[in-house]
């Protein structure tokens, strides 16, 4: 018995880390979902604080070394280095594929360089993983659009206004978009 002390107590440490993990990851699901509820009736102000709390949430792999990955390329990104920003969210996706912000930052570089077609298959990514990513949906948006898909655009910011009524930008590219279809058949 004395010979099993150290591996039961590594179990026993293993289990409560665990535990701690899958506490902290349910009481952060809840915290998101109730912030989501909120942008739904929030003034503008509110909202922007609520979005800005609900990014930094979706941002936190749960691991320090994915969480790194992640910076990393936010950084790159920031300094118009899309094509290492590529890589550290590709390195991202590697480790930690049900990660959907790492799809969303490499789209956002994707998108950024100009490669539309890559930027849309991780949009795609993105809201497989996180359906309600109202940004993934406001990328969506801009690149339709970008392409001259005036109706999936204006089909995307709908949704992006469902979950995010205040989103900014978004009512001037609707009424923009509904302009440009008024007198089109659809």
């Amino acid at each position: 018995m004395r010979r099993l002390a150290p591996y039961l107590k590594c179990a026993v440490a293993a289990l409560i880390a665990s535990q701690v993990f899958l506490t902290s990851a349910q009481a952060q699901d809840g915290e998101i979902e109730a912030l989501l509820e909120g942008l739904k009736t929030a003034d503008a102000v509110s909202a922007a604080q609520i979005e800005n709390r609900i990014q930094a949430l979706w941002s936190q792999s749960g691991s320090d070394a994915m969480d790194l990955l992640f910076e990393r390329g936010m950084t790159a990104m920031s300094e118009g280095d899309f094509k290492t920003a590529v890589h550290h969210f590709s390195a991202l996706i590697d480790h930690a594929p049900d990660f959907a912000e790492g799809y969303n930052g490499r789209a956002t570089a994707y998108f950024q360089d100009q490669k539309y077609g890559l930027a849309l298959e991780d949009i795609r990514r993105t809201l497989a993983l996180n359906p309600r990513h109202f940004g993934a949906m406001s990328g969506l948006a801009i690149i339709f659009e970008e392409i001259g898909q005036t109706e999936g655009a204006l089909a995307a910011w709908r949704e992006v206004q469902r979950l995010h009524p205040n989103r900014e930008g978004m009512l001037d590219s609707i009424r923009r978009l509904e302009s440009s279809l008024e007198g089109r058949d659809t």
